[in-house]
């Protein structure tokens, strides 16, 4: 994933846009970086790689020299940004966050168009983000270039661009990502999370919707919306259940109060069905499901481990799966007299490949458990995203469901009997969950239901992407 944050400002805006990057770090874990116009009329840029150091301690010398009115920045799990550019519609800073998931073919359609190369990261990788600046310059202005964007780009694709005159800020056609603009005397900033931007004294101001485009002059004055939203939206529902930071809302829907809301509707689903002593999160996305399970189902809750983040934060966590599930266990310190001799029933967002899950468990029973059961704050999932840059699978096959589904259907598997595993009243995926719960050493297993999931955030349905789950937008 990624965050971006930009500000338009009477007065120097450097340390509105240090903290507000700041506030997206639990957003990304590889890249941040900064970009100021600054008075004499150039661009400074610094990029850090952030994946062994916090943010703050990466850029707070660099803030000291930095300054201007207006600058954009972000936090990234992937590319270097923002990208300085120099091109036929003149010099600008570009951010964005999204995944462009018919990359190699809009590279190749570029290509054949005559622009003459694209700069390659590690990996032979193409910079996505150089990719969208290619395709902005196929029109005669900024504007025009956002909306080609929009029309090529299969994804999603939020950006923020700063030119000399100000910065543009645009949501993806469909919504998937957020991009709010909060306001205060004399500035404006654009957020990726509604949150960023309180403690630095700014109000909610403007939620753009699906598409929207808007420019706000580096006099801040006012905005102008240069493209109305679309009727259709798409939003992703990760965002609520585990993405999100706590404090921050999406179309008007908080998400610890979503996350209650789940919790709430997984435990009227098990009243009457289990009884355990405590009811307890795995840290911290799993902790308010499990807060509203316990207060709708009267169970106590409990923190029977603890997460210790001192020597290691979320930046702190290696690409390698063997590194990351090793420092993944290393964090959790159990609370001994919460769980020995306790039936727990414990909420994770989700189960990926279920590895971590598996070793939270055993550490459990280990400490003395009795029983563990376990209620994931969402359906299984069953499709790895092709519109948001999740890191949480690599390939499909990495996810516990499509192994158990290969392991009892063979290589070859319909989309029909794919189906039948994404739907809760078949034989196929109770037989799905029973093989999950023993390899994974659970008591019992049930997950949330995608239509009560759906009814936890509130909105209406047909505007949330529901494709992780059922394959369908």
């Amino acid at each position: 994933m990624s965050g971006i944050f930009g500000v338009v400002s009477k007065n120097d805006c450097s340390l509105d846009l240090f903290y507000g990057v700041d506030y997206h770090s639990h957003l990304g874990t590889r890249r941040g970086g900064l970009a100021f116009f600054e008075d004499s009329g150039i661009i400074s840029r610094s990029i850090h790689n952030i994946q062994n150091s916090p943010f703050r301690t990466k850029f707070e010398r660099d803030i000291e020299e930095m300054h201007g009115k207006m600058g954009i920045g972000c936090i990234s799990d992937y590319e270097p940004q923002p990208l300085l550019v120099n091109s036929r519609l003149g010099n600008f800073a570009i951010t964005t966050v999204g995944r462009v998931a018919n990359k190699d073919e809009l590279v190749k359609e570029v290509l054949e168009d005559g622009y003459t190369h694209f700069l390659e990261m590690s990996g032979s990788e193409i910079n996505q983000t150089e990719l969208i600046v290619a395709l902005l310059n196929h029109e005669n202005s900024i504007v025009d270039g956002i909306k080609y964007v929009q029309e090529k780009v299969e994804g999603s694709m939020t950006m923020l661009i700063m030119t000399k005159d100000g910065v543009y800020g645009s949501r993806d056609k469909l919504g998937r990502t957020p991009l709010q603009i909060g306001r205060k005397d004399g500035a404006f900033c654009f957020s990726f999370e509604s949150f960023a931007y309180i403690n630095l004294g700014y109000s909610d101001y403007h939620e753009l919707g699906p598409g929207e485009i808007v420019f706000i002059s580096k006099e801040a004055e006012e905005i102008q919306i240069l493209q109305k939203p679309f009727e259709k939206m798409k939003i992703c529902t990760f965002l609520w259940v585990y993405y999100g930071y706590p404090t921050s809302s999406y179309e008007g829907v908080n998400v610890e109060q979503m996350r209650y809301n789940c919790g709430k509707f997984l435990a009227e689903r098990d009243k009457g069905q289990i009884s355990p002593d405590i009811i307890a999160g795995v840290p911290d996305s799993g902790v308010p499901h499990a807060i509203g399970y316990a207060n709708a189902s009267g169970v106590p809750f409990s923190r029977p481990f603890i997460k210790y983040t001192p020597t290691w934060p979320r930046s702190f966590m290696p690409t390698n799966q063997a590194q990351r599930n090793l420092i993944a266990h290393m964090k959790l310190i159990p609370v001994q007299p919460l769980i020995k001799d306790k039936k727990l029933l414990l909420i994770d967002d989700s189960i990926v490949r279920g590895t971590q899950l598996r070793e939270t468990t055993d550490f459990l029973y280990n400490s003395g458990a009795k029983e563990v059961h376990v209620r994931p704050a969402c359906p299984p999932i069953m499709f790895g995203c092709k519109y948001l840059n999740f890191s949480r699978s690599t390939s499909e096959m990495d996810l516990i469901t499509r192994r158990i589904i290969k392991e009892r259907e063979g290589d070859n598997v319909s989309e029909e009997t794919l189906q039948k595993y994404c739907d809760p009243d078949t034989p196929e995926y109770a037989a799905m969950l029973e093989e999950i719960r023993k390899e994974l050493h659970f008591t019992t297993l049930r997950y949330h239901r995608l239509d009560d999931m759906l009814d936890s955030v509130g909105i209406d349905h047909c505007k949330l992407c529901t494709y992780c789950w059922n394959g369908r937008e």
